[in-house]
């Protein structure tokens, strides 16, 4: 099985799922989310966000390739450039912390230990930049597929919660921890990346 991490560019961008493609929940704010799927828009403005992060502070996810099929990716970025951290109650995000944006393995490949190497490659990645932690708002009451990653599952990966709250509390993950994990992380990476939207989800908070 050879297995490919490549970072996130506007030529790779169609080898995401066509609803993760079209989703601009995280890239835009809620009015200029709805907006936008008005207007039939949302997949312009994704490849927008895209090359304007690319250009401006470069790499912003990853994606991965099973035998050269695109199996999985994630996206991630320092907050500034994620106008919807600013809705959550308990934004925003550590000056030292890059947001986790979502993240999705087909299941299929699950359980073949890719969530790991994601994101770890995404731990190198950051760590050579010179940020610290990778920081998250997780849904504490999620119950089915949708853009914000359950907040029980990240805390499964080794995520600790650095502002409560009793729908969206805001989680952390030090860097440096993810560069030694074991293979006991893994089922629970499996179920956190596997629990990403089924359909985009643009949703007031």
């Amino acid at each position: 099985m050879g297995r490919r991490l490549v970072p996130l560019t506007l030529d790779n961008l169609q080898d995401l799922p066509q609803r993760c493609r079209t989703c601009v929940f995280w890239e835009l704010d809620p009015v200029s989310g709805k907006a936008a799927v008005s207007a039939g828009t949302p997949a312009l403005e994704k490849e927008s966000w895209i090359s304007a992060v690319l250009l401006d502070w470069g790499s912003c996810g990853r994606v991965v390739y099973v035998d050269d099929v695109p199996v999985g990716f994630v996206l991630y970025a320092p907050p500034a450039y994620v106008p919807r951290s600013t809705a959550f109650p308990t934004s925003p995000v550590s000056p030292d912390a890059v947001q986790l944006m979502t993240a999705f393995i087909m299941p299929g490949y699950q359980g073949q230990g890719l969530g790991r190497v994601m994101v770890q490659t995404v731990a190198k990645d950051l760590l050579r930049r010179g940020f610290k932690a990778i920081e998250a708002f997780g849904d504490a009451r999620w119950k089915e597929p949708a853009c914000v990653l359950p907040a029980d599952h990240l805390l499964a990966v080794g995520f600790k919660t650095v502002r409560p709250h009793p729908t969206y509390p805001r989680l952390r993950l030090e860097l440096r921890t993810t560069l030694s994990w074991k293979e006991d992380v893994e089922m629970a990476l499996d179920r956190l990346l596997g629990a990403v939207q089924k359909e985009p989800v643009l949703r007031p908070l």
